[in-house]
């Protein structure tokens, strides 16, 4: 997560941190994790069909930026996706379902880099059964560029406020074919306080808030080294890191400044939101969940086409036992008529946020089964 100047100073607070001059300055200049980010500049640069398409793919949107995938490669034309048993968040997901979904986004991205090289994918989902691969794929000539795949790499989720200013009608019907889109007065609001509520109590329960903070990377080295999780990053958040202000130790303390001032923060970012996207699946097999994940990217598309902003916020759809009354109340809102709620999203007007940093593809292949 990358934090705005407003955002860094609302998170200073009273504390006082030393001008950035000279040697500082010089330091807090040097911040980007250019390791980390390198895959974005490399999709593309594959001779091999499929490593192309990957290359493409492994910048997909995933819960918590895990990054789940391993992928084998499959005689002269075919490959196989496997789940990452070690990536997992076994607190707020128990059930996989949240990575099942970002395993289906990585699937739907593969397939539309592919046919921007006029390559075709037939695809099969969990070919061994539900314990083995989560689909094989196999490539050939003939494949067509969909539109959609031109904004794959401006693609963002937007963790800001959004503008106070309402979508456009032609919007909304353009994003109608991918999500439910509500915007009505009552929904939102109702919406709003859920997607707080939600995020409080993953916050202030222990347990699942220490699984966010296990994943924190702090700073330009850690990022780099191990380029996923969430990346806590750049010259503002690296100069509180310097001042002793942003530790692993402050985001641990709910009763520490930092803390406090981050629900501060979520709170005024959550609030600030004027529509919402929904996807609905009819059941909650892991089959709908994939395509849930496919739905939800082509919806980050084109909202990203269309110059809006889309963050997903599903903690009301996890479920473990502390969200079981924020579930039924989603559900309640969003799915009065049947089915299970995939994806919430926040949806708006916001700013271009920068790129998050990605594994490379070598990291991710694998011989054989997995």
């Amino acid at each position: 997560m990358t934090l705005s100047r407003r955002k860094t100073l609302a998170l200073i607070g009273g504390g006082t941190i030393v001008a950035a001059t000279g040697a500082a300055a010089g330091f807090l200049t040097t911040r980007t994790p250019h390791d980390a980010l390198r895959p974005w500049a490399l999709a593309g640069q594959y001779d091999d069909p499929r490593l192309n398409a990957l290359s493409y793919a492994l910048l997909a949107p995933n819960p918590h930026n895990l990054q789940p995938w391993q992928v084998a490669l499959v005689g002269t034309n075919g490959l196989r996706l496997f789940h990452d048993k070690k990536r997992r968040l076994p607190q707020t997901d128990p059930f996989d379902r949240q990575i099942t979904i970002g395993l289906g986004c990585f699937l739907e991205q593969m397939v539309l880099a592919a046919g921007v090289a006029g390559q075709g994918v037939d695809m099969t989902l969990f070919p061994d059964g539900p314990d083995g691969a989560i689909a094989e794929a196999k490539f050939y000539p003939g494949g067509q560029p969909d539109p959609l795949a031109q904004h794959i790499l401006n693609r963002r989720s937007c963790k800001e406020p959004f503008e106070n200013r309402p979508i456009s009608g032609d919007a909304i019907t353009g994003l109608d074919m991918f999500a439910d889109i509500y915007t009505d007065s009552e929904t939102v609001t109702a919406l709003k306080e859920l997607t707080w509520e939600a995020w409080l109590i993953e916050t202030m329960t222990e347990r699942t808030m220490q699984e966010s903070i296990d994943l924190m990377r702090f700073g330009k080295a850690q990022i780099n080294a191990t380029p996923d999780g969430i990346d806590l990053g750049g010259p503002f958040l690296e100069s509180l890191m310097v001042a002793g202000l942003l530790t692993r130790a402050s985001q641990e303390n709910p009763n520490s400044t930092g803390f406090k001032q981050g629900v501060e923060i979520y709170r005024e970012m959550l609030h600030a939101t004027p529509a919402y996207a929904v996807i609905k699946m009819p059941n909650n097999t892991p089959q709908d969940q994939i395509n849930a994940g496919r739905q939800w990217l082509r919806l980050n598309l084109a909202t990203t086409g269309m110059g809006l902003a889309l963050h997903p916020v599903s903690q009301a759809l996890q479920e473990y036992p502390e969200m079981a009354g924020q579930y039924d109340l989603a559900h309640a809102i969003l799915a009065s008529d049947g089915g299970t709620v995939q994806m919430l999203g926040r949806l708006g007007y916001g700013p271009q946020t920068p790129r998050t940093p990605r594994w490379p593809l070598e990291a991710k292949l694998i011989d054989g089964q997995s």
